[in-house]
Order: structure tokens, then sequence, then C-alpha cells
């Protein structure tokens, strides 16, 4: 049983830029399939389910999410933009709101959740066309988690948030 009704939840993508794990972008796969994710844009280097890695991992979620391959991340985000869809990278930073505060998704175009490298983040030329970026409240030592578990994390909340007219 679906945990929200598709008609019910916003259109909610993804932009995975230069994550360098096959593993974690196949995770990413089976994750997105599982929170309902429309569509996943695969950029830089991140590998596409060509690859045995990934698709290992993604156990033939790669066949049920849609996706397509962008060499030019920065022009692909432009063009997201420009299409009216809104872009929320998920980083650390100046301005950055936890994302438990997010309480609903405004109408309108579809979100784009923007991933970068798992080491240096969301790409700055990328980041500059987000319209908001978000963070993952941290408890421990640590400032970050893995790409993949914050893709968890964020997507299950953002997917299955009311909409706000």
């Amino acid at each position: 049983e679906g945990l929200t009704d598709p008609a019910d939840r916003p259109v909610i993508t993804a932009l995975l830029h230069n994550i360098r794990s096959l593993w974690n972008v196949g995770s990413m796969f089976r994750t997105a399939d599982g929170a309902g994710i429309d569509h996943i844009y695969l950029t830089g280097y991140t590998a596409t389910p060509e690859h045995p890695k990934m698709t290992k991992t993604a156990l033939g979620a790669e066949q049920a999410v849609a996706w397509t391959s962008w060499r030019d991340g920065v022009e692909l985000a432009r063009g997201l933009r420009e299409a009216g869809c809104r872009l929320w990278a998920l980083e650390l930073g100046e301005g950055a709101v936890p994302l438990f505060d997010v309480g609903g998704v405004p109408a309108g175009g579809p979100i784009v959740l923007v991933f970068g490298h798992e080491v240096d983040g969301v790409d700055p030329e990328i980041h500059a066309l987000c319209e908001r970026t978000l963070y993952i409240p941290m408890a421990g030592m640590k400032e970050s988690l893995n790409v993949a578990v914050a893709f968890g994390i964020a997507t299950y909340h953002i997917c299955h948030l009311p909409l706000i007219p």
C-alpha cells in the first residue's frame, strides 16, 4: 500500500550531480522508487543505469523511475528553472533551512531536489540557481550523512508533504 495517493502529492524530481559512487546512485534509485520521485536527472559524471554495478544496487528500480542523463548539470538546472521548476538544494551553508521546518510544498511548478558530490557538495553554479537550500539537522559530531542516506531522508519528507495553494 502506498503512503500517499499520487494525485494528492506534489511532483518531485531529483537532480544528482557528480555523484561518484555507483552504489550510492543505485541506492538513490531504489529510494526514489519507494518515495515516489517522478524523475531523476543524472548529470556530470554520475553513473547511469547501464552500469552493472549501479543496477546491482538499484535492483530494478532503474526501470521503475524515469531518468535522463545530461553532461552539463548547470545547463540542465538553468533550463529546468526557466521551465518553471523550483530547485531546492540539500546542502549546508548560509541561508539553509532545516529540512523538517518545511511543512508543505507550494503548488505550481515541480520541485527538483538537488544533490551533489559526496565530499564537495552541490556545485556552486547549480546552487546559485536554487531558490531554497535545506539541510538535515545533525546531533552528532559529524556535519554530514552519506549522500544516499540524506537522499532518503529528504525525499521521503518532501514527497509526502501536503501541497500549499
